[in-house]
């Protein structure tokens, strides 16, 4: 537990956070102008008293964070996440799992191996599989999770830039199930949940697990093996069209039900939007790898080549084609060729006399071809991906929907990344650097609760769009970001006249700001 508040502490560390928070919600200052971002308000909207103001800077936002590390980031994220979802009536009965990168610009030499700060554990720092493709750069892993009732986030842990996927399921299922009080839910994440290991202790452990199956299976290979010999049949189960009727996606189910090894039901699913991204991206990485392969062939002709070994050479290939898996659709050939030149042996005007000198070149020549057979039969397994499951109750439909809702997770660390740019941190204390990301979930979290609320209440109501998109164009799922951008002009100022009672002058709120708080029930709030 956290040391009781100093009594010389200017402002409470609960009011201090608080601050931060509105901040990174309505302006996202750098921690360094915060104070000078808050004295441009009515010290009471920060539950501060004027004389407090002057005392927020940076080493002040500092010590917040470090009684917030204190406090146990962990358990406080729990506490607070349950209230909220008691608070708000929030649904439990599935969640999303995900992860995204950290990425840090600096050594943090000090951050560089896990280590106990105050009696807390502190991540390392360090690098790791770097989902903003930046490998030179040291990152955080930052796990999340999310609910199927409206993308609300309940659960976030920090964990050490070189640590994997597969290795944060099991600890994340457990702390869910105490935020939850059940075992029962849906647990939803991507192809990393499914090791034989994880799927096997949420399944002891009464937890129900849908995930897709990975690549490299068994399984993935023998299913593919009839498809290429056309002996799957498929049904359809669900379409997917635009709010004006116009179908986007239509969804299949191969006929033929299977097992994994382990025992759990697959669903082998077929996307026609995903036939058509898979085969496109097939296309230009065939282009990518032909123009590859040209240019070395350019450079091999040079006189002045530096491949001149025919094992560097294959080695250049293998670049080429491995990384997209493409020689089995394009043919390699590389041989050595043998030139020979002649040359004058001495100097002067040739005669019949001359003596010639026979020298022999070794030159390395490269042909490549498509085969096309093969590549038009890889188009008999596009748009196909299968899901594992260990529950036996639900559809092949309400199971394909609910893998479906997990881009909902992306959508937050998309806020993540750009409305609150929470990449490059510029903290040197880790500890303080772990406290930071706690607080960008609890914006994530009044986010999503504000974007939850005022889509119900939009249901509610029979509002079917507002004009939030420039140009008055309708909004169908209005984001918190441009709610909260709508009220930035929205401004009040107070004349103090001495001797005389202070006026206020409020900006008179327009028809749109207005059916927005109407909404969310604000709108006497605002006339107070």
């Amino acid at each position: 537990m956290p040391s009781p508040e100093d009594a010389r502490q200017k402002i409470a560390t609960s009011t201090g956070l608080l601050l931060l928070l509105k901040n990174l919600l309505v302006s996202r200052e750098p921690m360094y102008g915060v104070g000078q971002w808050a004295s441009r308000h009515p010290a009471e909207w920060f539950a501060l008293t004027p004389a407090q103001l002057p005392h927020w800077n940076d080493d002040r936002v500092g010590r917040c964070l470090d009684r917030l590390f204190d406090a146990n980031v962990p358990s406080f994220t729990l506490a607070v996440a349950t209230h909220a979802v008691a608070e708000f009536n929030v649904a439990l009965d599935e969640l999303h799992n995900d992860s995204t990168t950290i990425t840090f610009h600096g050594d943090y030499r000090e951050a560089a191996q896990e280590d106990l700060m105050r009696g807390q554990k502190t991540q390392a720092i360090t690098w790791g599989h770097n989902k903003d493709h930046r490998p030179d750069l040291k990152q955080l892993l930052y796990v999340l999770t999310v609910t199927r009732d409206g993308g609300v986030p309940v659960h976030f842990r920090v964990e050490s830039g070189n640590t994997t996927d597969d290795r944060t399921h099991r600890a994340t299922w457990d702390l869910l199930c105490q935020l939850t009080g059940r075992r029962d839910f849906l647990y939803v994440a991507d192809c990393k949940l499914a090791t034989a290991e994880n799927m096997a202790y949420l399944h002891q452990h009464g937890g129900r697990f849908l995930s897709i199956l990975p690549r490299t299976r068994s399984e993935d290979g023998e299913f593919r093996a009839l498809l290429y010999q056309d002996q799957v049949t498929w049904k359809p189960i669900h379409e997917k069209r635009d709010e004006k009727g116009v179908l986007l996606e239509r969804y299949s189910v191969a006929d033929q039900a299977t097992l994994s090894a382990e025992g759990y039901r697959l669903i082998w699913c077929h996307s026609t939007r995903k036939a058509e991204v898979d085969a496109s991206s097939r296309h230009q990485q065939v282009e990518r790898a032909l123009l590859a392969l040209s240019e070395l062939r350019l450079k091999l002709s040079s006189p002045r080549s530096r491949y001149r070994q025919l094992g560097k050479v294959k080695e250049a290939v293998a670049a080429i084609l491995e990384p997209r898996d493409l020689a089995r659709w394009i043919t390699v050939e590389v041989v050595e060729k043998r030139e020979e030149t002649y040359r004058q042996e001495g100097r002067g005007r040739p005669n019949d006399k001359t003596r010639y000198v026979k020298e022999e070149t070794v030159r390395i020549a490269l042909t490549y071809r498509i085969d096309h057979v093969a590549l038009a039969a890889e188009m008999c397994v596009d748009g196909v991906f299968p899901l594992i499951t260990n529950e036996l109750l639900l559809t092949e439909e309400e199971l394909l929907l609910a893998y479906k809702r997990q881009p909902v997770i992306e959508k937050r660390f998309s806020q993540l990344k750009t409305d609150f740019e929470v990449a490059p941190v510029y903290l040197q204390n880790v500890g303080r650097i772990q406290s930071l990301l706690c607080v960008y979930f609890l914006a994530l979290l009044t986010e999503a609760l504000l974007e939850r609320e005022l889509r119900a209440a939009m249901k509610r109501d029979g509002v079917k769009s507002v004009p939030l998109y420039p140009e008055g164009r309708a909004c169908h799922r209005p984001t918190a970001r441009r709610v909260i951008d709508l009220f930035e002009e929205v401004q009040r100022h107070q004349l103090i006249v001495e001797g005389q009672a202070p006026v206020e002058f409020t900006t008179e709120l327009s028809k749109l700001q207005r059916q927005i708080l109407n909404l969310l029930g604000m709108a006497t709030a605002y006339d107070r």
